[in-house]
């Protein structure tokens, strides 16, 4: 089994240098960061917002982009239901999956939340993340695109440059 070997205090050779106004995942920490965020961030489905919040928590991690997690006080409950799907997390803990509960909808996890977070991930306690490649993800009104790999749920915005964990070529990392 490889180690991990990347923390956020040195980027690699093969990171793309980030400009003014760009974050490198390549300088994300590890273990990861949480992160308060103001921008607008929106989460719908054809039209149909299902959440919305200014009062974000982005997670940092070394090669990934940024999670944001939102608020539930700002989350339209009504459109959810747990799904069966659970993970974990080595830094945050054991994740519980989220479904959309309307009517002609795939029923796939579309985001998923900590209920019992590791001591050192608290903040998240409250909040809910969504897969930006299942529902219409904005930040500041930026469409989000979603990081390659079907498991990964970073939010991927014009600021944001790697390579990132998930790209083609990743998978030795």
């Amino acid at each position: 089994m490889k180690t991990w070997t990347f923390t956020g205090k040195q980027r690699p050779s093969f990171a793309i240098p980030p400009e003014p106004g760009q974050e490198s995942v390549w300088d994300y920490p590890r273990p990861p960061a949480i992160v308060a965020d103001a921008r607008e961030v929106v989460v719908s489905l054809d039209g149909h917002q299902l959440a919305s919040s200014s009062n974000c928590i982005r997670i940092l991690e070394t090669a990934g982009p940024p999670t944001f997690y939102l608020p539930t006080d700002d989350v339209d409950h009504a459109c959810f239901e747990a799904a069966p799907e659970q993970s974990r997390c080595e830094w945050k803990g054991m994740a519980h999956y989220l479904r959309l509960n309307l009517p002609q909808v795939p029923r796939v996890a579309v985001g998923w939340y900590y209920p019992r977070p590791h001591t050192d991930f608290s903040e998240i306690k409250n909040f809910i993340s969504f897969y930006p490649g299942r529902l219409e993800c904005t930040v500041a009104g930026e469409r989000v695109v979603t990081q390659p790999g079907g498991f990964y749920g970073g939010w991927i915005t014009s600021e944001i440059i790697g390579p990132i964990k998930g790209d083609p070529g990743t998978e030795s990392w």
